[in-house]
């Protein structure tokens, strides 16, 4: 009897060939599987071996998707790896979003009709250089959670996520038609101190329960024994990650060690690096990873190209590293397309080493994206976060003797206003300090308004302060990214421990969990400005809003454009346009300097809001209080070393 494919086409001859023809295209079974007995993975029955990129959707606008992919298509990949951010998604418990700049099924449908396979990493934790390695921070409400582990409370909020994700992936498929090969299980689990099989076989069940038995899973881990020891299961095809300056044979052997058949993998081939405040802009020259690259391909091993984008931590997305370093609003990462999309020597030197292995497209390959110098825009000041209070913290401020943090507020991200009165008169500096190191991250420090200096995790532990008693002291503790790898990923933010004045500890706190992204997209009105004493500091100035608007010039083709802007003047802080929350600028700081500025979020018919939240001093008392877009970005503009010869714990890597 013919098949259902073959009756289907006899029938459809009638009708023409060329319906034939899609009828048995749609009907077609594809097949994705590991050959043990070749060392290879098969797809359709032919041996088969990805060359990949990584672009996280998280950190490139939607608007520019289909742009960075085709790219990466014209290059010569067959393959993109991505990263699902849990917390991206599940915003709140129950609460999921997965529209705008977070369609994942999108990004994914695009990648199909671009002719990208793709590797999904999905968690439920990815690093990544991301708030908390993607993990939800309310499942911190529950203190004694132990995170990544088969604890119970922990296993259940893993569930209620791969419950509504999973099923939304299963139809992408490759074997189910769409364009998903593979799917790895956690992420680098070998480098976690759990070690919890138990954990890991959870995920294997979890995700076979709902994708089925035929999809390929795998795990990745450093190259060390230990690491994959630690980081794989029956039922996950061992996978390994290293980068271009290491013994490429070697960190092959470990992979054979657990996997002694099938296809090598690396999963994480380093074509640049990240980045913290404070440090040098991190690059890695193009030989080094061209090189590297060809040993891999000549091995005839899988790969993926961490990062092939790096993209923007928008918002307050970025992560942190321990000793507690801050990854900065960039992730350009030294990549073979920068931040904005643009192509690099380094794109094109790569493409030279593929083509050496397999056909390259034929065609144009999409331009670097222009870029428009708007120039200066005024802003003037609008008033004192501390005079905006009503408005930013709509509901009502939270008392109790002593301070909560942030997840105890119920805020995750941004900031937090500690308010309380001096108990004692301090007209003699007298010492603020942090004694159990408990600022998480950075502190601003007001009395009655009067600036008095900043505390700031692991570096400004104490600060003299002046004012009479019963003052108004105010604290705004700005959460900095969370940690992204290791145990201490479950660290709270805010302040965690009391603070001391002199030797008595400070009691009787009002906090004011601030929603500034709601207000500011709502609209920022001047509040009339009380009388404050002036400030006896050159360094400091009260967290103030500053405001101005620029409209796009008539008259020339192809507007709005991207650009980058650059602060002049101006310390540290956050910036929203048109209620768009580009990220946090530090140049004071470095090594960024610019923050990139994609052309969607402009407007032509209206004038473009700018709003910028200075935490520390601003140009707009002895300056011109101005901030400017330009055409250039610069990263590489650190300022001083704050971390010398320290080593930080970066990812799994």
């Amino acid at each position: 009897m013919a098949s259902s494919e073959t009756v289907c086409c006899i029938c459809a001859l009638f009708f023409g060939g060329i319906f034939c023809t899609l009828i048995w295209t749609a009907t077609a079974k594809h097949t994705f599987q590991i050959d043990y007995e070749n060392n290879c993975f098969k797809k359709d029955g032919e041996s088969f071996r990805y060359i990949s990129g990584s672009i996280h959707y998280s950190r490139v606008p939607r608007y520019y998707w289909k742009d960075r992919i085709l790219k990466m298509y014209m290059l010569g990949l067959n393959a993109v790896h991505t990263y699902v951010p849990w917390n991206f998604h599940e915003v709140m418990p129950k609460k999921f979003v997965f529209d705008g700049d977070r369609d994942l099924e999108h990004f994914l449908q695009l990648a199909n009709d671009s002719g990208l396979l793709v590797i999904l990493r999905p968690g439920p934790y990815i690093c990544a250089e991301w708030d908390m390695g993607s993990l939800p921070a309310w499942i911190l409400k529950k203190d004694s959670v132990v995170l990544r582990s088969s604890d119970p409370d922990y296993l259940a909020a893993v569930d209620q996520w791969m419950n509504v994700l999973l099923p939304k992936i299963r139809p992408l498929l490759y074997n189910n038609g769409g364009p998903i090969i593979s799917v790895q299980v956690e992420n680098e689990y070998g480098s976690y101190f759990a070690c919890d099989h138990d954990y890991l076989r959870h995920l294997v069940k979890l995700f076979r329960y709902h994708l089925g038995d035929e999809v390929v899973l795998f795990s990745t881990d450093g190259s060390s024994l230990h690491n994959v020891q630690c980081g794989t299961v029956d039922g996950l095809y061992a996978a390994v990650d290293f980068g271009p300056t290491e013994d490429i044979t070697k960190c092959f052997e470990v992979q054979r060690h657990f996997e002694p058949k099938g296809p090598l993998i690396n999963s994480e081939l380093y074509t640049g690096w990240l980045d913290h405040w404070g440090e040098k802009h991190q690059v890695v020259a193009t030989s080094v990873i061209t090189r590297a690259l060809d040993t891999v391909l000549g091995l005839g091993a899988n790969v993926n190209m961490y990062m092939f984008i790096g993209g923007t931590n928008f918002g307050y997305w970025n992560g942190a590293n321990t000793p507690y370093a801050a990854q900065p609003t960039s992730y350009d990462y030294d990549a073979p397309l920068s931040e904005a999309g643009d192509l690099t020597d380094k794109y094109f030197a790569i493409r030279d080493v593929i083509r050496k292995y397999k056909k390259v497209p034929y065609g144009p390959i999409p331009p670097s994206v222009p870029k428009f110098a708007y120039g200066p825009v005024p802003l003037k000041k609008l008033s004192a976060l501390s005079e905006m209070l009503d408005v930013m913290c709509p509901s009502g401020p939270v008392k109790s003797v002593y301070p909560l943090n942030f997840v105890q507020l119920n805020q995750y991200f941004g900031f937090v206003l500690y308010r309380t009165s001096l108990p004692k008169d301090c007209s003699n500096p007298t010492s603020l300090s942090s004694p159990l190191n408990g600022v998480h991250d950075r502190a601003y420090i007001t009395v009655d308004g009067v600036p008095q200096g900043v505390l700031e995790r692991d570096k400004m532990l104490s600060i003299n302060i002046t004012g009479k008693a019963k003052a108004t002291l105010d604290i705004l503790v700005e959460n900095q990214g969370r940690i992204s790898v290791g145990r201490y990923i479950n660290e709270c933010k805010g302040l965690i421990t009391n603070l001391t004045l002199g030797k008595d500890f400070l009691t009787g706190w009002t906090m004011y969990p601030l929603r500034i992204d709601d207000a500011v997209g709502q609209g920022l009105k001047e509040k009339s400005h009380k009388s404050f004493l002036s400030s006896t500091s050159s360094t400091f100035s009260a967290p103030a809003f500053y405001i101005g608007s620029f409209d796009i010039p008539s008259g020339i083709p192809d507007l709005p454009q991207d650009t980058f802007i650059n602060f002049p003047g101006w310390t540290k802080g956050q910036i929203w346009i048109n209620g768009f929350n580009l990220g946090r600028y530090w140049p004071a700081r470095g090594p960024q300097i610019t923050l990139y500025v994609p052309r969607h979020i402009l407007s032509t018919s209206a004038p473009n809001n700018i709003t910028v939240l200075e935490l520390e001093k601003s140009p707009c008392d002895v300056k011109p209080c101005v901030v400017e877009f330009v055409d250039t970005p610069v990263l590489n503009a650190t300022v001083s070393n704050i971390f010398p010869g320290r080593k930080l714990l970066a990812g799994g890597h």
